[in-house]
């Protein structure tokens, strides 16, 4: 990031979460059609990895990369199944480190097609970022990708799954938690107070 945040044709911009429990802006979607509006070539959304946020930003992404690093490999004995069908691209940074291959070679026997659903093969790419190794090959294999992401089956879910992130910003519009707070300070003392009621009356 340091080598590109004051080059001309590059703008870098970061967004609070600002409370969102999957770890991205709220209005991201919002966002990153704005972006698409100016003449940027690529428009990269980088998250924490935590939470929703892998699941949401494959309904943001036309290409999802996972970046790990050779020190998670109790992690991907645990790999949450969401995480594992959402990565079109797995990427093992600092792939210098002791035991790297090993972590790859595991990788690469959980992503095989009798442990997941994946139609196609996942790709997992080793690079050393510090020394820029393995950035061209990972750059070839988004683009290789990106050109075969048209009109196919994960098009439209990525659709569907923006229409439904949309969806559910404009239901929720207007619905304010400090006020939710205040009602129920209300009316829980009255006594029965009742959690669905108070909800289907809203």
């Amino acid at each position: 990031m340091s080598d590109w945040y004051t080059h001309p044709d590059v703008f870098i911009r970061s967004l609070a979460t600002r409370g969102s429990m999957g770890g991205l802006h709220p209005k991201i979607v919002e966002v990153t059609d704005l972006m698409k509006a100016f003449p940027f070539d690529h428009i990269i959304v980088e998250t924490v990895g935590v939470g929703q946020s892998e699941i949401e930003i494959a309904g943001l992404a036309d290409s999802t990369v996972v970046v790990m690093v050779p020190e998670a490999g109790d992690e991907v004995q645990t790999m949450k199944a969401g995480l594992m069908e959402i990565a079109d691209i797995f990427v093992v940074n600092k792939a210098d480190r002791p035991d790297a291959d090993i972590f790859v070679k595991n990788l690469r026997q959980m992503l095989a097609p009798a442990f997941r659903t994946h139609y196609h093969e996942v790709p997992v790419i080793k690079t050393v970022a510090s020394k820029k190794e393995g950035i061209e090959e990972l750059l070839d294999i988004i683009f290789h990708q990106l050109k075969k992401a048209h009109l196919t089956d994960k098009k439209f879910w990525l659709l569907a799954e923006k229409a439904y992130y949309l969806v559910e910003q404009k239901r929720m519009k207007g619905v304010n938690k400090t006020e939710l707070k205040k009602e129920i300070e209300t009316l829980y003392p009255k006594g029965n107070f009742n959690l669905y009621k108070f909800i289907a009356q809203k």
